[in-house]
């Protein structure tokens, strides 16, 4: 007759061991979280040219490509909303990942 491995202490090996392998991963990614805001910060205004418009999911975006609808969203809405339908030159720094510019400024075109 086989004797079963399952119990208490095999549970508590196995959470030990579980606490081992994933532990540096998470410390690994703490550490790069400060680099990652340094990063950020460090990244500087560009100025990105378009109509401001009101997008499909109700946020307000700035048009630059109408012919390919392409453009990107505004993180400052209440900036954006004085601008709906003008074209506009926007100061601020692009976020590639979400396509969102964080605005700095608007200014009429």
């Amino acid at each position: 007759m086989r004797k079963k491995l399952i119990g208490p202490a095999f549970g508590t090996l196995a959470l030990a061991v579980g606490l081992c392998v994933f532990t540096p991963a998470r410390a690994q990614s703490q550490k790069q979280a400060p680099s990652q805001q340094q990063e950020q910060s460090q990244q500087k205004n560009s100025t990105f040219v378009g109509q401001i418009v009101k997008a499909s999911n109700g946020q307000y975006a700035l048009l630059t490509d109408r012919d390919h609808g392409k453009g990107f969203f505004l993180d400052d809405q209440d900036k954006a909303r004085q601008f709906v339908g003008r074209n506009v030159k926007v100061t601020g720094v692009l976020e590639a990942s979400t396509s969102t510019i964080h605005v700095t400024d608007i200014q009429p075109a």
